[in-house]
């Protein structure tokens, strides 16, 4: 996603997105996930699946299962919510080790039915902990390597955007399985 007006509409619209828009895309995209993850058995969840090329899904990533989407996510979650959290208490973001984005969000094998728990935990430590904070706007920003600089609010679109991209894939997953 290195086109200049796509990432000049995604940022556009993390600045006129409400926080509480935000958060209530989270909690249904959460509930979307968990209600995919209740139709699955441990064996389906965990086959892998090639889905097309899609937005947001990058080729080592194509070839997932549910449950690795969901490590995946989960992964991601902590690392944006440690950066809102940190944003949001006039912190700095950066960490001892600098976070690759190619491959430290990557699952890190074989994931099972445990990741279910994981991805709610990520997700419901997540939302405690910004709903926490009164105010997200007008933080000091830190780099997105796809989207630049972002402040903790847009971290918090970006946490749901994110959550979004990976939703697709996981319904293409399973309509694949289910075939």
């Amino acid at each position: 996603m290195s086109n200049p007006l796509v990432r000049t509409v995604i940022r556009t619209k993390f600045l006129l997105t409400a926080r509480n828009s935000a958060t209530n895309s989270i909690i249904r995209v959460k509930n979307l996930y968990l209600e995919l993850a209740a139709r699955l058995s441990p064996q389906e969840g965990s086959r892998a699946v090639t889905v097309p090329p899609m937005i947001g899904v990058d080729p080592e990533m194509q070839g997932w299962s549910f449950f690795q989407i969901l490590e995946h996510n989960a992964i991601v979650n902590r690392m944006i919510s440690y950066t809102v959290e940190k944003l949001a208490r006039g912190e700095d973001p950066k960490q001892e080790r600098p976070i690759n984005h190619k491959t430290d969000v990557l699952h890190k094998g074989l994931s099972g039915p445990e990741q279910v728990e994981a991805f709610r935990e990520s997700l419901d430590t997540y939302l405690s902990m910004v709903a926490a904070f009164p105010t997200l706007r007008g933080t000091a920003e830190t780099p997105h390597p796809i989207f630049g600089p972002l402040n903790a609010h847009k971290w918090h679109c970006m946490f749901d955007f994110h959550l979004r991209l990976h939703l697709k894939q996981a319904e293409t997953v399973i309509s694949f399985l289910e075939r």
